[in-house]
């Protein structure tokens, strides 16, 4: 009789009697299958059936030997073949579809022929279980369907195993023999249209095997006659945070025939080796039967809080649970209040707009979506990397739409103080699920799965639907599993302006994904009439994903994936369909797959290009901008008092492939004018230049109150003469307080060139802590047709900005000199170099857009040929402008395994500068 709980790891399990004894009894606990390695292979060339394949010992010596990723898992189809070098170079041009074909649907069922038939995923393991063990399977989700294999015997099949965020607990304690043992799992193609997994809606070329495999690991639990597990704690914090309440729970399941008596143990233990709380309590538990244990509650008297990484500390403390001849459990908790309102009703808002506080304070999300590997590769480096890139750029949040990573990955994020939006996936079987017993079933696992996985973390402090608000059945669902979970953080209707019956209103809003100029997100007039407010207007209330569309990575990032085609049609042929922007063709409306938005605002507002280098420089500053103002505007407006700017997330953060569309870092970690320009805007102590009013705001992102800080504006014309210099001293601000219109710079109708720079200063006792610059034009404005507008993932344009001027600056004189020294940095970086740049003009010459770049050398201060950026660095400041006598230093952190045992030396380049190294 098969016995299978769909329930998540560590509660209830059904088990029957243990093997005999074993001269090598396994301990107690659970452990990942598969870390020796899987074998993976279509089901069209092994055809021996999950009989055979799971016997021990069957032959696969002709199958693809896989390794497991950080998180333990196999991974994906296409990652097998990857692994066994079935495709060279991979994301480069169109290999993917060279090598594997092209998935011809975002949602839908596999439409590659080598992807369509299931594929099987082995390993053996050994097991030897001691009288009075159990032992069980539990398989954490897959993507796809699957039928479930072990030493022969079928534990499940395909119409209970599914879902990418379930989990299943299977009995095999009397299926398992003494020593070697075999687990086949046969994964029937994804189809995210009728199945709660994942895909990759327009963000990329889809991958041609829809993701179809094993993301997370398979596990085995071997228990005694009780076993612990689903530890959590609960807390109730005081408003204060003077005191906090503290609520073990734990599940203790006796897996024997008959009933068990122990004591279950909880140990609190304080960070930094503080002393331990220990409490303890007596269980008794009905064969085969599961009892949750409520321990005594604590308090913590001024506990240590988990903040945000911009305003305080991340101290984690960790939870251990034991029962008696049993396992334990190991978890870490952060005690910190994440509250959420919705306010500042209006008629674009008349519900309110969502307003989110950590620890009672409010703060702007300034954030990113954030997307896994194109193959679900995990890998705990690169998340630390991208963390790093994420954390240098001032973002607060990421968002996670429907693509949740292993628990390495919420472990790092707690760590790091990021925090997390998490939610479903859109315009699949998640948003539109029929409500039949079955699926509300599933949808309620899935939720408690996740619930369970992400309870703890501090990281997490909200999950939402995705654009559709849930049906009745399916909201209740839904809750009962976040219910049973504890999963106490704010639960959201919908990414969109909509509402649903139990949690109201969303306050959220979407969109615009396409170009729309720097002085859309200022806009706070415009919104759409319609329920939803999608792609409505700029910055006011809580945006939950929005950005203008593509970016154009640096020459050195191109090189790496485009072709020489592709990068003819870069800057030669905006309608080209770009395989690396998504597989949508055309453009207009939402399809992405062209940059002909970006590029005819391009051409019109700067001018046009002569070749790749002048098209990729030009792109640079337009990106810079764009993301700049969108990420100020927040801040600027987030003192209103209707439609506040509560938060905006760039659509995306990254991408899990080389990309032209949606980043902010590209996967090389290329950092572009998109990302100096995010990271000059989330610079913790800035001020801005409010392009709706011409005046100056300042805001202090930090969690401690900034003084003695003074603002100076400076504007110029083209020729380097000041036209206004205005100030203020002596100022000072409270943590995450924005404070508008400091100083009102007096800019010009006409100048030179059509065009004025301002320059901010923000120094704080009396040194320089924050350089800002604009560029703007002082007759013909963007001026967008909102009529044309709103609902679109774009803006119809009537007029664009002229700053063709900047075309005619005079080529400036800057020299730079650098200096390296060992120290330790983020990210495991060891070398940090100080690079000081000046602009020598002897005339009154702007050096415009200057940037820095760290590269393998020669001795002789020569850059090495081919591919020599140091790709690992972490600036302070980059893309910078300077005029005469002005000098600026900039630091960056980098690893000096990434010289590959060349010298280090610095390029340095801008718009009217030309490129020139420097031994570092």
């Amino acid at each position: 009789m098969k016995r299978v709980i769909g329930v998540v790891l560590g509660t209830a399990l059904t088990l029957v009697a243990p093997l005999p004894t074993s001269a090598a009894a396994a301990p107690p606990g659970l452990t990942t299958l598969g870390t020796a390695g899987w074998t993976v292979l279509t089901s069209a060339t092994a055809t021996q059936g999950g009989a055979k394949i799971s016997t021990p010992g069957f032959d696969t010596s002709s199958w693809l030997k896989v390794r497991p990723d950080d998180a333990g898992a196999p991974g994906t189809e296409i990652t097998a073949l990857l692994q066994n070098n079935k495709c060279a170079d991979v994301f480069v041009a169109d290999n993917m579809k060279t090598c594997f074909g092209t998935q011809k649907k975002n949602s839908g069922p596999v439409t590659t022929a080598q992807f369509a038939t299931p594929w099987w995923f082995r390993t053996d393991f050994d097991a030897s279980l001691a009288a009075g063990q159990t032992a069980s399977l539990v398989v954490n989700g897959v993507v796809g369907k699957a039928d479930v294999w072990v030493d022969g015997k079928e534990l499940a099949t395909s119409s209970t195993v599914t879902g990418a965020y379930t989990k299943f607990t299977f009995d095999v304690s009397s299926v398992l023999k003494s020593g070697a043992n075999s687990l086949a799992v046969e994964v029937y193609p994804n189809d995210p249209s009728k199945m709660l997994t994942l895909d990759d809606v327009d963000w990329n070329q889809l991958p041609p095997d829809n993701n179809t495999g094993i993301q997370f690991p398979v596990q085995l639990l071997v228990a005694g006659g009780l076993s612990v597990g689903n530890a959590h704690v609960v807390q109730s914090n005081a408003t204060d945070l003077s005191s906090s309440k503290l609520t073990v729970k734990a599940d203790v399941s006796n897996g024997s025939g008959s009933s068990q008596t122990g004591t279950a143990t909880a140990t609190i233990t304080p960070p930094s080796g503080g002393t331990p709380i220990t409490v303890s309590q007596n269980v008794t538990v009905p064969a085969h039967g599961k009892t949750t244990v409520t321990f005594p509650v604590q308090t913590i008297s001024h506990p240590q809080v988990w903040w945000p990484y911009q305003m305080g500390a991340q101290p984690l403390y960790t939870v251990d649970t034991t029962v008696t001849g049993g396992n334990s459990t190991h978890e870490q908790f952060g005690i910190r209040t994440i509250t959420t309102a919705l306010v500042g009703k209006s008629a674009s808002a008349p519900d309110g707009v969502r307003q989110y506080s950590v620890n009672g304070q409010p703060f702007v999300v300034r954030g990113g979506g954030f997307a896994p590997d194109l193959f679900l590769r995990y890998d705990s480096a690169d998340v630390a990397r991208q963390i790093a890139l994420l954390k240098n750029m001032g973002l607060n949040v990421i968002r996670l739409e429907g693509h949740l990573p292993p628990d390495d990955f919420f472990q790092q994020m707690d760590r790091a103080g990021m925090l997390i939006d998490s939610g479903q996936q859109c315009c699949d079987f998640w948003e539109t699920p029929t409500t039949d017993t079955a699926t509300l079933n599933l949808l309620t696992l899935s939720a408690q799965t996740i619930g369970e996985n992400e309870r703890d973390h501090p990281s997490v402090f909200t999950y939402s639907w995705s654009d559709n608000e849930p049906s009745a059945k399916v909201e209740t669902a839904e809750l009962n599993g976040f219910k049973a979970a504890d999963f106490s953080q704010p639960v959201i209707s919908s990414a969109e302006y909509k509402s649903s019956p139990q949690l109201g209103a969303s306050g959220e809003k979407e969109g615009p994904y396409d170009y729309v100029p720097p002085n859309y997100w200022y806009d706070t007039s415009h919104y759409d009439s319609g329920d939803d407010r999608t792609n409505a207007g700029g910055s006011w209330g809580f945006d939950s994903e929005e950005s203008a569309g593509d970016t154009v990575p640096t020459l050195d990032s191109i090189n790496r994936f485009l072709s020489a085609s592709d990068q003819s049609n870069l800057w030669q042929n905006p309608s080209f369909n770009q395989y690396h922007a998504n597989y949508e063709t055309g453009h207009g409306g939402y399809k992405f797959g062209t940059l002909y938005t970006f590029d005819t605002a391009l051409t019109n507002r700067y001018g046009k290009w002569s070749d790749l280098a002048s098209y990729v420089e030009e792109a640079q500053v337009q990106n810079y901008e764009n993301t700049r103002a969108q990420f100020e505007a927040f801040m600027d407006h987030s003192t209103n008092a209707e439609a506040p700017a509560t938060g905006t997330i760039y659509w995306q953060a990254n991408k899990g492939w080389p990309t032209l569309l949606w980043d902010l870092y590209n996967y090389d970690g290329d950092q572009a004018g998109s990302f100096f320009g995010a990271k000059k805007a989330n610079q913790s102590l800035h001020a801005l230049f409010a392009i709706d009013n011409n005046t100056v705001t300042l805001d202090n992102l930090t969690g401690s109150t900034q003084g003695n800080v003074s603002v100076e504006a400076k504007v110029y014309d083209t020729n380097g003469k000041v036209l206004d210099d205005q100030g203020v001293n002596g100022l000072s601000l409270t943590p995450q307080q924005v404070r508008n219109s400091v100083v009102k710079p007096k800019v010009p109708t006409s100048a030179p060139n059509n065009v004025y720079f301002v320059e901010l200063l923000v120094k704080q006792n009396n040194q320089i802590v924050d350089r800002n610059v604009y560029w703007e034009p002082t007759s013909k404005q963007d001026s967008v047709n909102w009529s044309s507008t709103l609902g679109n993932p774009q803006a119809t344009m009537s007029s664009y900005a002229d700053l063709t001027g900047l075309k005619s600056l005079a080529q400036a004189k800057v020299s730079a000199t650098a200096s390296t020294t060992s120290a330790a940095g983020p990210d495991g970086a060891d070398r940090v170099t100080k690079v000081t740049v000046t602009n020598t003009s002897t005339t009154s010459t702007v050096g415009f857009f200057l940037r820095a770049d760290v590269r393998r050398g020669t001795v002789g201060g020569a850059e090495q040929p081919g591919d020599n950026q140091v790709t690992s660095t972490l600036w302070d400041d980059n893309d910078i402008t300077l005029w005469p006598s002005e000098s600026q230093t900039l630091t960056v952190t980098w690893k000096s395994s990434d010289l590959k045992g060349a010298t280090p030396v610095v390029s340095l380049s801008g718009w009217n500068v030309g490129k020139f190294d420097v031994n570092a």
